[in-house]
């Protein structure tokens, strides 16, 4: 399965800090927003990844990652010059797919828990046609949220329902067999004038290819896109670092355990990092495990 990371959009939600920057260059505390959705593909088992961004910004993710080797990973950018919708990403990462499944994540989506990985992976393996992540919320009218049968199936995804029929909100995580990829060419845009990834996942869930996986008590999801849930996510990690005395979405330390890279590369990566910063002494502290 190859991941692609959607870090396009304009960012409208957080001006004026996206006047001259992408929303997933922002820092949430100690890193900059993109690595907590790379590290989720990271974690899932995915090294060959696409990013897909604003032209005028793919420079700067190309100055922060590079090519991806640093990481044990196959770093690839291409430009979604203006934003007509997440399903669009699939149409522009087709060729980078090739014939393998993919999974697309959103660039502002944070995901958090000690069994995620082994549930990404587990979802990975099994996949056949699409798989949502879904998420209890108090508020699900404001998502596209999942209706399923009384045994869990998954049979529809409203988007945005006056009368939800489940609080199970379906997040920014996707995965997809290879051949569901073709349903993004058949849909038409939306009367906002973007192709929606909804109307993708509903045309696989009407032929029974669809799949719910519930992220639970004990998992977090976070939506970076505005001011208010920038600073949450902030404090979230923050909290959670500090008291647990863990990292979280540290490129480094989840290459290095996924056996992305040795210890030596890991050795090289520390060397590049200040030591006068926590997130440098961090990745230091490793090579003593």
């Amino acid at each position: 399965m190859r991941g692609i990371l959607l870090a396009g959009g304009s960012g409208t939600r957080l001006l004026p800090l996206t006047s001259v920057s992408s929303k997933q260059l922002l820092p949430v505390y100690d890193k900059p927003l993109i690595y907590y959705p790379l590290s989720v593909l990271m974690l899932a088992g995915m090294r060959e990844i696409l990013v897909i961004s604003d032209g005028r910004h793919l420079d700067s993710f190309r100055h922060l990652l590079g090519d991806g080797e640093r990481f044990g990973l196959d770093l690839r950018y291409a430009a979604q010059d203006s934003p007509r919708g997440i399903a669009e990403a699939l149409l522009i990462g087709r060729e980078f797919a090739g014939e393998e499944d993919v999974c697309l994540i959103l660039g502002d989506n944070i995901f958090y828990g000690q069994g995620l990985p082994a549930t990404l992976r587990e979802a990975a393996g099994t996949v056949d046609g699409c798989t949502v992540f879904g998420y209890p919320v108090s508020d699900p009218e404001r998502y596209g949220v999942a209706a399923l049968d009384e045994d869990g199936r998954l049979l529809d995804i409203e988007e945005k329902p006056a009368e939800p029929r489940s609080n199970l909100a379906v997040t920014g995580l996707y995965m997809y067999s290879n051949d569901a990829l073709i349903c993004a060419e058949k849909i038409s845009p939306s009367a906002r004038g973007e192709l929606e990834i909804t109307d993708v996942n509903r045309m696989l869930v009407a032929e029974g290819r669809g799949r719910l996986v519930r992220l639970g008590r004990g998992t977090a999801w976070l939506d970076a896109g505005t001011h208010d849930s920038l600073l949450e996510a902030s404090q979230y990690v923050q909290v959670l670092q500090k008291r647990q005395g863990l990292r979280i979405a540290c490129l480094e330390e989840t290459a290095y355990h996924m056996g992305y890279i040795g210890k030596e590369q890991l050795r090289a990566l520390a060397d590049g990092l200040s030591a006068g910063s926590d997130y440098g002494r961090h990745v230091r502290s490793l090579l003593r495990t």
